[in-house]
């Protein structure tokens, strides 16, 4: 099965084109090294409807994995958490629990994971090196993950 993947990095500054994303292209670069390929990258502004609304749109009839980058963190705007949860519809609180044990920072991340019909969905850090560091400390199970999403049966 190939492995596809979408990008949506959240922030206010990038989306008003006041600061280069730089998680976004660590993100694809980590992602490509794992054998996915980057079907799409899009910015969103911070708060809970923007990015609720990128991810509804995002998953929508998508098989594959969809990874947030940004809004994770405990300032006042760091929403993608909770617009998060507003649209997955079971938890997978395994690959949180193992992205926020990759760093020593990690614990300051409040990202989830979860499943929206054959998609599943990552909060990463916003930092490049936060990114990065969540991704592999969970990409050896992805494929599987996407597997089972799509209905094969465990091995």
């Amino acid at each position: 099965m190939p492995l596809k993947a979408k990008i949506l990095t959240v922030s206010e500054s990038v989306s008003r084109g006041t600061r280069q994303d730089r998680s976004g292209p660590a993100l694809a670069d980590v992602l490509v090294r794992n054998g996915f390929r980057i079907v799409e990258q899009r910015t969103v502004s911070d708060g809970v409807g923007p990015v609720a609304a990128a991810l509804i749109e995002l998953s929508a009839s998508f098989a594959g994995l969809v990874v947030t980058t940004g809004g994770t963190g405990f300032s006042p705007t760091d929403l993608t958490p909770e617009a998060t949860r507003t649209v997955v519809e079971r938890d997978a609180p395994g690959l949180a629990e193992a992205m926020r044990s990759a760093s020593p920072l990690g614990c300051l991340s409040r990202g989830v994971a979860g499943t929206v019909g054959h998609c599943l969905v990552l909060n990463v850090p916003g930092s490049p090196r936060g990114a990065v560091e969540s991704i592999e400390a969970v990409a050896d199970v992805l494929a599987h993950a996407l597997e089972l999403l799509a209905g094969a049966r465990p091995h």
